[in-house]
Parts: structure tokens; sequence; C-alpha cells
């Protein structure tokens, strides 16, 4: 049973991935933008289900991958909450929401992965569950200045 929810949950991670990308790429307006962000958050919806069941499945050691999918999945919902229901400062949380659970999948992806890389499993496990948000904290901010700026013009 935990092989299913791993098949799905690393099939589901891996179109949050891609339909992240064709987001974050693609013009802002309806259309490819909003059907991969669509997408996005509908595989997210899976990707956190199937954290919960493993990590409950193996708790002693995956208790901190609930929590950290929660946190996740949370942002993923707050922004796509804010672009479906648009109240003040929408654009704030949708895109800080949206980017902020891309940069937890992209670590999840990068801490589950690099201890098979040669070279890069050298490297302290901590770097790689802190430079996802270092990076992409400070391009969160730019990416909000630049979206709010353009809607005040």
């Amino acid at each position: 049973m935990f092989t299913i929810f791993l098949i799905i949950h690393i099939s589901t991670g891996f179109i949050c991935l891609i339909t992240g990308v064709i987001a974050m790429t693609s013009r802002k307006t309806l259309g490819k933008h909003s059907l991969s962000g669509e997408l996005y958050h509908w595989s997210y919806v899976f990707v956190f289900i199937t954290t919960v069941v493993m990590s409950i499945i193996h708790w002693e050691d995956s208790a901190h991958l609930f929590y950290i999918g929660a946190f996740s999945y949370a942002l993923a919902f707050i922004g796509y909450v804010a672009a479906k229901v648009r109240k003040k400062y929408w654009l704030r949380s949708h895109i800080g929401g949206m980017l902020g659970s891309y940069i937890g999948v992209v670590t999840a992806t990068i801490v589950v992965n690099v201890p098979k890389i040669p070279v890069l499993n050298d490297l302290p496990p901590l770097l790689f569950w802190f430079l996802p948000t270092l990076i992409g904290t400070p391009l969160i901010f730019n990416v909000v200045k630049k979206y709010t700026l353009q809607m005040n013009s």
C-alpha cells in the first residue's frame, strides 16, 4: 500500500514541478497560466494527501514530513483561494502562497534526491533544506513588487 501512495506522490510532485514552471513563465492571463495553476494546485492536493498517509504509516521516521507537507500545502491553498476570491491584497497572497508552496516542492525534491548524487552528497544535508528558501524568498518579494506595481500603474 505504501508503494502505491509513493508512486502517486512522486507522479503528482513531478506534475507540480512542471506546471509550476509553466504558470510562472506564462503570461498572467486566463489560459496557460490559469490552467497550469489549476493543475498545479490539484496535483499539490494529491501530494499533500499522500504525504499525510505515508507519514502516518511511517510516523516514527516521517512525522516531520507531515508538518512540512501541511505547511507547504497551506501555502498552495492560500495562493489558490486568493486568486479565486480576490479580496484586498489578493495578488500578494496569491504570489506568495503559490511560490512559497513551490519552494516546498523543490525543497522536498532536492532533499530526497541529493543523497543519491555524487559530490553533492558530500555537502551538509541542512544546506539543501534551506537553500531553496534562501534563493526563493527574495525572488518572491521581487515578483510581488513587480506585479503589484503593474496593477497600480
